[in-house]
């Protein structure tokens, strides 16, 4: 996967990249064939330019695909099929000719995130289907003016198996967050991995990244050395950064070997240094399924602090978090209510198109509150009873790279009446989801259901937001406060967290400082991470 996040990372201007929901990549829509001109898109699946091997087993199955061989054209005539039968607005989608999506050809190409038209060179027969795919998509506006679906993309199998299995992807261990995209450009550390090679060269956060390999970051031209090094490393090759560290005057040059990281998605566990022992802290970064025995450990930690005591309120920081599993999303917010509020209760009510594409029943398309782990983990079995920290008030940091699947935590606790204090900006706004799809060793992830709450409320397409005014559901009470990179996370004087404390003390917002206040006015922060890293996964077989 490449095309949805590189070209436009350096670009004059920049938008929110995301993705949006889904599923097992061993899924397969029920055949339905849908308008005139479609055959079902079983017919045409796993017919392969290039097959793979006889005998490659799908990892997440354990059975072998069932690739022959086929061409470009039966794969681009299976994404019309596949889109057609199960995409959540299959009947905005124009009618687009695969004649020119062929090798060496130049085709428009839109970025989901604007619906800004560009074009691209095919170069590999990755980039024909990726191309035509992007072509199948609803191209309509929301009535505040974004796209409609914001959240069309493709990947590799491999890497997508890679990444949502095991957390592995090729990096340094540091997260890049640019405050400003076009000239003068301004990227900072927003986070580090423990254990990688950023922390062994202490790398933290708040560093600023002055230059790659010699490439001025703030005005330099060479676009594509900028976004390998900051955002698409290649493993086994050596990177130079030159680094002004926060509350240096002084830079430093370090140089890096990119190496396949693994991710840390859940971070700096605790209680909070006095007067604020009873309250509890939790950075989840990633929703990927090394997060589940994490999670769980996590919790467990704050059950026992106090001398047992546990904790009073909680600060869980999701900034950061895009998404994933929304069963992961389902056991965290089990995990912070109470018995009373989550017995008998839907986490989540899925709804799809018109066809009921995946022959779902209505038992099928609910997502419970799961009290047990689902299995994610190698060292957490299926079936473990989850431990709850049985609280009706949770204090969420946000920020607008907070997506999808971590929505789903705020909207499905709010959903059972736990009230939800947001403090930070507004979220990205994806009550969508999608079952990725193999088909030929590429993933592909089309919106194919919206979710709502217990209380049937799902329309947050536009974010939640911290104090909002306005009498939808989606405004919550709240301080809207900027990023702060001059602390760490989980720092109490770190401007987001204190707002969190001075909120649960007083039901007062700080007065943000002048620097806060004119991150708020202009773009808030954001990490420009792989679509894989923002999504609403619903990890749900097929018939």
């Amino acid at each position: 996967m490449k095309k949805i996040i590189i070209p436009m990372l350096l670009a004059a201007t920049l938008s929110a990249c995301g993705g949006g929901g889904g599923g097992s990549s061993s899924n397969t829509s029920s055949g339905t064939s849908g308008s005139t001109g479609f055959p079902p898109s079983t017919s045409l699946a796993e017919q392969c330019a290039v097959p793979r091997p006889a005998g490659t087993i799908n990892p997440v199955t354990g059975q072998p695909y069932n690739d022959v061989q086929g061409s470009l054209t039966t794969e681009m005539a299976w994404i019309a099929s596949y889109v057609n039968e199960t995409y959540l607005w299959y009947n905005e989608v124009p009618v687009v000719s695969s004649s020119p999506y062929v090798l060496n050809a130049t085709v428009p190409y839109v970025n989901p995130t604007t619906n800004g038209q560009s074009t691209e060179t095919l170069a590999s027969n990755y980039d024909v289907v990726d191309a035509y795919f992007n072509s199948q998509r609803t191209p309509l506006f929301t009535a505040s003016g974004k796209p409609k679906d914001q959240f069309h993309f493709t990947y590799t199998t491999a890497a997508w198996q890679a990444l949502s299995a095991a957390g592995n992807q090729a990096g340094f261990g540091f997260e890049v967050a640019l405050l400003s995209a076009s000239p003068p450009r301004q990227a900072l550390v927003a986070y580090t991995s423990p254990g990688t090679t950023a922390t062994q060269n202490n790398v933290q956060r708040g560093a600023q990244i002055l230059t790659v390999n010699g490439v001025d970051v703030a005005n330099g031209t060479d676009l594509a050395t900028l976004n390998e090094g900051l955002f698409s490393p290649v493993a086994g090759t050596s990177y130079t950064f030159q680094i002004l560290d926060q509350g240096s005057s002084t830079p430093r040059t370090i140089t890096m070997t990119a190496a396949n990281i693994t991710l840390t998605p859940v971070q700096n566990v605790g209680t909070l240094p006095a007067p604020n022992t009873s309250v509890g802290y939790i950075l989840y970064n990633d929703q990927i399924a090394t997060a589940e025995s994490e999670l769980i450990a996590a919790v467990n930690q704050l059950k026992a602090a106090n001398n047992g005591a546990g904790i009073s309120d909680l600060v869980l920081d999701i900034r950061y978090n895009g998404g994933g599993f929304l069963d992961l999303a389902s056991e965290m917010a089990f995990m912070i209510a109470s018995p009373a509020a989550t017995s008998g209760t839907v986490f989540e009510q899925d709804t799809y198109n018109n066809k009921n594409p995946f022959n779902f029943t209505t038992a099928q398309t609910t997502v419970p509150f799961f009290s047990v782990s689902q299995g994610f983990s190698t060292s957490i079995p299926a079936g473990q009873a989850l431990p709850q920290l049985g609280l009706s008030t949770v204090y969420v940091i946000t920020g607008a790279g907070t997506c999808s699947a971590s929505e789903a935590i705020m909207n499905g606790l709010l959903g059972v009446g736990v009230k939800v204090i947001q403090i930070g900006a507004t979220t990205c706004g994806k009550p969508y989801g999608f079952f990725p799809q193999d088909n030929c060793s590429t993933t592909y992830f089309a919106i194919q259901f919206e979710g709502v709450n217990n209380l049937g409320f799902g329309a947050y397409a536009d974010g939640f937001i911290p104090g909002g005014t306005g009498s939808t559901a989606n405004n919550l009470p709240g301080c809207p406060i900027g990023d702060d990179f001059s602390k760490q996370l989980g720092d109490p004087t770190e401007a987001r967290l204190a707002a969190a404390l001075q909120y649960r003390n007083t039901g007062t917002c700080p007065a943000p400082s002048a620097t806060i206040l004119k991150q708020l006015k202009q773009n808030e922060p954001i990490l420009k991470r792989s679509p894989a890293r923002e999504n609403r996964i619903l990890r749900k077989q097929l018939d």
